[in-house]
């Protein structure tokens, strides 16, 4: 996927004193996290058209490397806030990052025997170790500080977060990308142990970088542990988490919010999941070209980021949503129907439509909630699930279609009339259903 799309609810943490240097090195350490995590997510749609190649799958196969690490978040999501709970926001990060390296190393045997199962495990894992992180990181982040520039602190370790969008897809073409591709039938006219040599050689690819990755995450997390942090309890006049969890449900703005986070993770995870092919088949690239294109496409999300941010000051967030929300779907459409460069251009443009979506909707949602915040903020998080299931449904239909890249974004194209639906009437607070 391009950025990590969410992250998971911060508690209400008692505030610490203002103005302190001894925060410094903590913050710092916790931005390489938000810089780690992000590199995870952005290699996801380098792997998906390698592991296609190197593995031999179809298109809805492929799309498994996003069910795998979607998925992990999904179920870890509790857990997660569980063990932070238990242990604390270092120990917590500790185990993260640890379980993250863990699924990073997996990657040798799996690229070893060239299976496609043992990829997905590792990448399960890395999942646990990013929810696990994003869970303890981002709160910690906003309190390693005075309380007045928490904000300010949480945006400057998400900026990095976004540099690895631009960064990730320049290191994974580069190391893993071969820009050899071979036909079916040219497969298939090779002798044995030249098509084994072949796809040996390009599953092993992903082994130098996944080594890597994992020896830096141990590094960090070495570092964790052996600098003294300061740890954050929650504040002790913290107010009731109000309602149940599925009670919260009966916010209909927040249902409407649910749905619409599932539909636009789903989308997002789509467009970056099949860029690549998708800017060989209807732009006319070579591999390693769209590779680095995936990059831009990076650079520009970051940037709409920023200058979405700045037009939120003039334009209410419902209707900035809603105006980005037509402009995807019409650049959806020129993906489909469009040729050349046309097509580069709609998917560069996505990128930089899409980039307010999710804090978008995340504070939409939970606006007036009052005591249910909690429990709405963690059916957001969970929302995102939709990472998991929309790419693999965009598989399907380009498998069913012949292979035809550009007819699967018919499935982000109705995932954007949803996040028009909510920009345009599903926002508004209407109270509990009865």
């Amino acid at each position: 996927m391009a950025l990590a799309p969410g992250s998971a609810p911060a508690a209400t943490l008692a505030p610490n004193p203002a103005g302190s240097q001894r925060f410094l090195f903590p913050f710092i350490l916790v931005t390489c996290v938000f810089f780690l995590w992000g590199m995870a997510h952005n290699l996801d749609s380098i792997l998906i058209p390698h592991l296609k190649k190197a593995c031999q799958l179809d298109n809805r196969q492929s799309t498994l490397v996003d069910t795998a690490v979607f998925l992990a978040y999904f179920l870890m999501a509790i857990p997660a806030g569980m063990l932070l709970k238990r242990v604390g926001y270092k120990n917590s990060i500790i185990i993260g990052l640890v379980t993250f390296a863990a699924g990073a190393f997996l990657f040798v045997p799996a690229a070893g025997a060239r299976s496609y199962a043992l990829f997905l495990t590792a990448l399960f894992i890395i999942g646990c170790g990013l929810t696990t992180l994003e869970t303890a990181a981002n709160p910690y982040a906003a309190v390693l500080g005075s309380p007045e520039g928490a904000t300010g602190r949480l945006n400057l370790a998400q900026a990095f977060n976004g540099l690895s969008a631009i960064i990730a897809p320049v290191v994974g073409t580069r190391l893993i990308l071969s820009g050899k591709e071979y036909s079916a039938a040219q497969l298939a006219a090779m002798p044995e142990a030249t098509r084994l040599a072949y796809l040996g050689h390009e599953a092993a690819a992903v082994k130098l970088p996944y080594i890597t990755l994992g020896v830096v995450l141990l590094v960090v997390a070495l570092l964790f542990y052996l600098v003294s942090l300061p740890e954050v309890r929650a504040a002790e006049s913290e107010p009731s988490a109000g309602g149940g969890f599925f009670s919260v449900l009966r916010h209909r703005h927040l249902t409407w919010a649910v749905v619409t986070q599932f539909c636009y993770v789903g989308a997002q995870v789509c467009v970056t999941s099949f860029f690549i092919r998708m800017a060989k088949q209807g732009g006319g690239l070579d591999e390693k070209t769209a590779g680095y294109y995936l990059g831009l496409y990076g650079l520009l999300f970051t940037a709409g980021r920023f200058i979405g941010t700045a037009l939120l000051k003039y334009v209410s967030s419902q209707r900035l949503l809603s105006i980005y929300a037509v402009i995807a779907i019409a650049l959806c459409g020129v993906a489909v129907l469009g040729n050349g460069a046309y097509v580069i251009y709609a998917l560069g443009g996505l990128g930089f439509f899409m980039s307010i979506m999710f804090p978008t909707i995340f504070s939409l949602g939970l606006a007036g909630l009052g005591d249910d915040t909690k429990p709405g903020s963690s059916w957001l998080v969970m929302s995102i699930v939709g990472g998991a299931a929309m790419p693999y449904l965009m598989g399907t239909v380009i498998d069913l279609q012949g292979d035809a890249i550009q007819a699967g974004y018919v499935v982000p194209l109705a995932c954007f009339v949803v996040v028009l639906l909510f920009g345009l009437y599903g926002y508004r607070v209407k109270g509990r259903l009865v």
